[in-house]
């Protein structure tokens, strides 16, 4: 008995040391590096799981950026319908077309009305030519007669509207030539004629004689809907390297750039350059949406300033270069000018905003409906007029014979008056922007035969500006000799103590509203109060 209790206490004692023994070595010995440890327990120990990575943040606060546009495919589908458009203009005088004579090229500012880089189409006679070429055959015409000209020629763009042979372009390209050549991407030529064209806004419409080869159509897009920062892209014949793509986005709408009444230019910095002029703007859509036409560029080239007409206003234009071979526009027979604060101030009109009627024609319909010099148009035909520059643009689109209501402040109130519009003639004007100018003045009074001297009407009142103080607020804004002052703050002055009189009767710190007239012109001044 005691022999079997004996040994089942040491088995205990055993297994007891045993168990110790095994723990002292467990805590004890040294982990080996990872690559050195022992199989055995790499494969039973499950590997450490990775890093979790950080939560992406919510969808509100996450920027998405859009991919580039892939532009090849529109490049491929609308390259043939761009085509070059070329004019030869026989019996010109001038100089070679070698340095740059002949008509079309671009629009460049800052560097002339029209492209004249040497060897490319450009401007009046170009560098090292002449305008007329008189200066050189002159003598030989007054004893021999007419001497033959080496032909003119001028190269830009055009693209394909219409399937049955209608091709659109810029005036400029096309104006004054004798013949037109469209030559397609296949390197065919076509010959082409003038259907119509309008200098005022730049727009001429040819066509193709053949129009059996003539590629696909540009289908046009909405300009009005094009947003700022959105992707174009241009095609066109840049220096003569013809269907050449480049691509941006639109920079800026509605620029006014001192091209005429009805400018409203697309900016886009997309390069355009000599040549490009006629060559289509396109959309992601695969939509014509402007017609490039101008660069801003001191040197001829693209410097990322390039502007283009939208192509809603070409679209109100086409049906009348189709049938008449012109544009048929409204008038209403008034010259306006801006809206400045300083007007605004004078005027007291609660804004700097509308059209301030500068003059108004005799007979025209603005006369006859009873709008009066001095009046500010707000309202045309339910359009607020935020802008002078808008005015045009929306009287040159009504139709003509319509009756539309114009809002206009005069003095303190807002009155409607509705009128008929007339068509204007050729040589009728729609309006005159004007620059406002604004003191140190010497006048005198206007007698008649100082107005006949000054080419003006001999019954005409006012006082003459016979000199103008050097560092003077008038000097800044560019009052100068022979302007004649008509009225002091809208009360007519007929001699000098009259002037004299309306100019002591202002408010100290007010500025000074004149209304002048200029040669033809008749424009109002708002004139600061002098400093110091």
């Amino acid at each position: 008995m005691r022999s079997a209790i004996k040994v089942l206490v040491l088995l205990v004692v055993g297994f007891t040391v045993g168990v110790l023994a095994v723990r002292y070595r467990h805590n004890n010995t040294i982990p080996a590096p990872a690559s050195e440890s022992a199989p055995a327990e790499s494969s039973q120990r499950a590997p450490s799981p990775p890093p979790a990575a950080p939560a992406p943040p919510p969808a509100a606060e996450s920027a998405a950026v859009p991919a580039l546009p892939d532009f090849s495919q529109l490049a491929s589908r609308y390259s043939d319908s761009v085509v070059n458009v070329s004019t030869t203009t026989r019996g010109s005088s001038g100089g070679d077309d070698s340095q740059g004579q002949g008509g079309g090229g671009d629009r460049r500012f800052h560097g002339g009305p029209r492209g004249q880089m040497p060897g490319f189409p450009g401007g009046p006679g170009g560098p090292g030519g002449n305008d007329d070429g008189n200066d050189f055959w002159g003598p030989f015409e007054r004893f021999f007669g007419p001497m033959p000209r080496r032909p003119q020629k001028s190269l830009g763009s055009g693209f394909v509207f219409d399937q049955s042979g209608y091709i659109l372009t810029n005036n400029h390209v096309v104006e004054g030539g004798d013949e037109i050549t469209v030559k397609l991407n296949s390197g065919k030529e076509l010959k082409a004629k003038l259907v119509g064209r309008d200098p005022k806004t730049d727009v001429a419409v040819i066509k193709v004689e053949d129009e059996s080869d003539l590629p696909a159509a540009i289908p046009f897009g909405d300009s009005d809907a094009l947003k700022v920062g959105e992707w174009v892209m241009a095609i066109g014949n840049p220096f003569g390297l013809e269907h050449t793509v480049t691509a941006g986005i639109v920079s800026a709408k509605g620029r006014f750039i001192g091209q005429g009444n009805y400018d409203n230019f697309i900016q886009t910095d997309a390069a355009i350059n000599p040549g490009n002029s006629g060559g289509p703007l396109i959309n992601l859509r695969g939509e014509a949406v402007g017609i490039n036409t101008s660069i801003f560029s001191r040197s001829g080239g693209n410097i990322g300033i390039g502007f283009a007409i939208p192509i809603n206003l070409a679209k109100d234009l086409i049906p009348d270069l189709k049938e008449k071979g012109r544009v048929v526009r409204g008038w209403i027979g008034v010259m306006i000018q801006k809206v400045t604060p300083d007007i605004a101030e004078s005027l007291n009109l609660p804004g700097a905003k509308g059209a301030l009627v500068a003059d108004v024609v005799k007979g025209g319909p603005a006369e006859g409906a009873g709008i009066k010099t001095g009046d500010v148009i707000v309202s045309f035909d339910g359009h607020d007029i935020k802008e002078s520059t808008e005015l045009p643009l929306l009287v040159a689109r009504t139709p003509i014979g319509r009756d539309v209501d114009i809002k206009v402040i005069r003095g303190k109130e807002e009155k409607t008056i509705t009128m008929k519009i007339a068509e204007m003639k050729d040589e009728e004007t729609q309006v005159a922007s004007k620059e406002n100018e604004s003191f140190g003045l010497t006048v005198q009074n206007l007698t008649p035969d100082l107005a006949d001297s000054l080419g003006l009407p001999n019954d005409l009142k006012g006082v003459v500006v016979s000199g103008v103080s050097p560092g003077s607020t008038a000097e800044d804004a560019g009052l100068r000799r022979g302007d004649v002052i008509l009225e002091v703050n809208r009360q007519a002055v007929t001699d000098v103590d009259a002037y004299r009189k309306q100019v002591g009767s202002l408010e100290k710190g007010k500025s000074l509203l004149l209304l002048v007239k200029r040669g033809d012109n008749t424009i109002f001044v708002a004139v600061k109060p002098p400093t110091g």
